[in-house]
């Protein structure tokens, strides 16, 4: 199965430095203005996740959330989080290592999409999963 969301080797390997010095990590995207399209870090339990947002899976362990309205412009996309240098305009726990994630993307393809919607089908019932 195809996964929704995954993330680099360098991605993976920050966000296992960001956990040991915060625990359980949570990651959302929402797609609003000052750097809200980026995806951000928090830890688990400081950032509320509404009855609007999708879990679109996990990175390296850690929930992975997007607000509906972006999911419905991304669906046919497998985004890939990725680390660059730089500082993101906002509260996201990367900010003091001097980078920022990012997220790069990649249209699924037909069979993929098959695939995806034939397993969100059968999971619909237990979820939020988009």
């Amino acid at each position: 199965m195809v996964d929704r969301v995954v993330c680099t080797g360098e991605a993976g390997a920050l966000i296992a430095r960001l956990e040991s010095c915060h625990g359980p990590l949570v990651f959302h995207q929402s797609g609003g203005c000052c750097d809200g399209s980026a995806p951000m870090c928090y830890p688990r339990g400081e950032f509320r996740i509404g009855q609007s947002d999708v879990l679109m899976g996990e990175i390296a362990g850690q929930p992975f959330h997007m607000s509906r309205d972006q999911f419905e412009y991304w669906k046919h996309t497998q985004l890939i989080i990725d680390v660059v240098p730089g500082r993101g305009a906002g509260f996201s726990l990367e900010a003091p290592e001097g980078v920022r994630f990012i997220t790069r993307s990649r249209v699924f393809t037909d069979q993929e999409l098959d695939a995806l919607d034939a397993a969100e089908a059968a999971t619909a019932k237990t979820g939020n999963r988009p």
